[in-house]
Order: structure tokens, then sequence, then C-alpha cells
């Protein structure tokens, strides 16, 4: 006689988002199934999710140290992209801006789960995914590099498509703020938040390459 099979309920896996700001991508993991929770140093009244104010290494570290890391199955970390922006050493300094993507890696390594880092296209990033509105159907030009823990490959996405004329994309410097913040998909945010975020589509399709990494892994 054949066993019975076991059926265990379904979870949805678990998102830790360092560095969440408003929760721009924090939506884009929650829209591909995750349980989200944010981590920030300043307040975000607009987030969406369960938040903790907190110095992110410091509670990462915490979190480490306790193993209740374990809580999560993803740790995802934008750490403050000012030391290597373009746009702040025409406007301010770097050397005013700590760099928290170096220290902030190494602890990504010690949780022993899978992480993924975002930042600018400057920063010192293994570009194991560029992305851009474009590439997601969005009137948006924000390029953002992704490492992840697991590398490259994943779906293949178009080409970036940067048109001009009266089809152009929509630009950071863009003169109606309100039109920027729509056009990724961050209807919930401020102005203000929305300069600092990175559209949702970004991280559904790269919570989408993890999951399936992960299915494949277990397969």
């Amino acid at each position: 006689m054949t066993p019975p099979v076991l059926i265990r309920p379904a979870r949805r896996p678990r998102l830790l988002d360092l560095c969440c700001g408003a929760g721009g991508l924090s939506m884009g993991y929650h829209l591909a199934g995750f349980d989200v929770t944010g981590v920030d140093l300043h307040p975000q009244p607009n987030y969406p999710f369960a938040f903790h104010q907190a110095d992110a290494l410091t509670y990462l570290t915490d979190l480490i140290t306790t193993s209740r890391i374990r809580e999560f199955d993803l740790v995802h970390a934008s750490w403050p992209c000012q030391h290597f922006a373009r746009v702040t050493a025409w406007r301010g300094s770097r050397g005013a801006h700590p760099d928290l993507l170096t220290p902030g890696r190494e602890l990504l390594k010690a949780t022993g789960l899978p992480w993924v880092i975002e930042n600018v296209p400057e920063a010192p990033l293994r570009p194991d995914h560029i992305l851009c509105g474009s590439q997601f159907g969005l009137r948006v030009r924000r390029h953002r590099l992704f490492e992840t823990s697991w590398g490259g490959g994943g779906e293949l996405l178009p080409p970036c498509w940067h048109p001009k004329g009266r089809n152009k994309l929509l630009a950071f410097e863009h003169k109606d703020e309100r039109a920027y913040a729509d056009a990724m998909g961050c209807t919930w945010m401020t102005n203000l938040e929305a300069r600092q975020a990175v559209p949702p589509a970004y991280s559904q399709w790269i919570a989408e390459q993890f999951l399936n990494t992960d299915e494949r892994a277990a397969a």
C-alpha cells in the first residue's frame, strides 16, 4: 500500500529589507509573494509593511548574534548610495557620507542566508543585474545595479530602450516629481520619498529569479 503523502501548508517566504526607505523595493518583494519587514534609520510613516526604526548594520548584527536572522529566507540591502553617487560629487562631498556597503556586504555573508544588494551604477558591486525602467515597460530611466549571493542568470530581459522626443523616458530630474513617482509605481509615497526610491518592478523581478533558483535547488 502506498504511504500517504504529507502535505504541509505553504508558508510565504520572509524578507528582511535593510535601509528600506518608504518601501519601493519592499513592495516588489511583496508582489512576488514575500512577507516583508523593513528597517531604516529614519521614520518611514508611509512604509506599507512591518517596520523597525534602527541602524541597519546594528540591527543586522543583533539578528546574527541572537540567531533570529533565521526567521528570514532572504535579506535585501540598499545601503545609502551617497558615498558612490556621481551627483554627490557634483553637489557636495562623497567624504561626508560613510561607505556602509563594504561592511554591510560582509555582514550579509555572515547571515548564512541568500542576499541581495542594490545600489547606483557607480557603486562597487558585481553587476549580476543592471536594471532600467524601460525593461519593465515603465516610462522611467533609473538604472540600478543588483548583486546577489547566487550570481546572475535567470530570465532574459529586453535591453534598455531610451527613446528621444515626445515619448522619452522620465528621468530623475523631471520637473513634475509627482509624475515621476507615479511612473515608477510608487504611488503611496510623497515626492521626496520617491526621489530616494526604486521601482517595485525591479525587486519583483529579482525576487522571482530567487524563487525560481530556490525551487531548482530544492528539486
